[in-house]
């Protein structure tokens, strides 16, 4: 028992710091480049001739702008209410929560880096071509054209973009810092106190069954991926297929209740179910191609 409290604390203590440095540090650069991307530069550059550069456009701003749908879904209302084209646009919400800098950078130092590029490269195509075939379908006429008030994130800044940048890289992390101190404490609790033979008997499946699984459970969770991904590197490290764990991550952070209930205010019933089905589908396609690989 002393063995384990001891590694409970080691872990807890080694993953905190570990983690809070990588947010500070992402978030302090993420904030300067955001400093330089306005709305109307996204406008803009969403708008050019070139509709297949459009979509890859949309995917990678996603990537670098906000980090939850509480942000994500204004920003979404605000471009498609300016007549940004319907098609990347939806890059653009696919790409926000589950590409954000933070996320794969935690991938990254919590998984590795193979994890980490599987992950982005897989979901940048899949950004790109659901924003392409939900264009194809027509769900452009599913937007019910409602303004949503959003917290301000492309508002005009003043002060010297350091400083700035270092006001924002706080304000990212005040709100997210129970969800990592939780995540934290709960991969180092499985650290400490889960056996490994138990993770294996009972969650290490690595087939489709586990995959689909994990994705459906994801959704209703809600676990936030700041508190997920420690408890992901936990997982796997007793046992869990580091699939299973990345399926049950995007399910939750791509289609999540809250995210789902905003979207609902912009969007007809046809459009959601369409919505949730493909970041199911991403999910499971996603922990299929990492099991595989792994």
């Amino acid at each position: 028992m002393t063995d384990s409290i001891m590694e409970f604390i080691k872990t807890f203590l080694m993953l905190s710091a570990e983690l809070l440095a990588l947010f500070i540090v992402v978030s302090f650069i993420v904030s300067l480049i955001q400093q330089v991307v306005s709305e109307e530069k996204i406008k803009r550059f969403l708008n050019r001739p070139n509709k297949a550069v459009n979509y890859i456009l949309g995917t990678f701003f996603g990537a670098i702008t906000p980090f939850c749908s509480c942000s994500t879904i204004p920003i979404l209302a605000g471009l498609l209410n300016s007549k940004v084209p319907f098609g990347p646009s939806m890059s653009f919400l696919i790409a926000s929560p589950l590409m954000n800098p933070v996320m794969i950078f935690m991938l990254w130092a919590l998984l590795g880096w193979k994890i980490a590029l599987i992950y982005f490269v897989v979901l940048s195509i899949f950004s790109v071509l659901t924003g392409f075939v939900f264009s194809k379908l027509n769900f452009a006429e599913t937007y019910k054209s409602v303004t949503v008030k959003g917290d301000g994130f492309f508002s005009n800044k003043q002060g010297s973009r350091v400083k700035q940048a270092l006001n924002d890289a706080w304000a990212f992390l005040y709100p997210m810092l129970p969800y990592l101190v939780i995540g934290v404490f709960i991969g180092a609790f499985i650290y400490g106190f889960i056996p490994a033979d138990f993770i294996t008997k009972y969650a290490s499946g690595d087939g489709i069954f586990a995959v689909m699984i994990a994705s459906v459970i994801g959704v209703p969770m809600y676990i936030r991926p700041e508190t997920m991904l420690p408890i992901a590197d936990a997982l796997v490290s007793k046992g869990m297929s580091m699939g299973t764990v990345i399926a049950l991550v995007i399910g939750g952070a791509g289609a999540s209740i809250p995210e789902v209930v905003m979207l609902s205010k912009l969007f007809k019933k046809k459009f959601l179910v369409a919505f949730t089905s493909a970041i199911l589908i991403v999910a499971i396609g996603t922990g299929l191609i990492i099991n595989s690989v792994f």
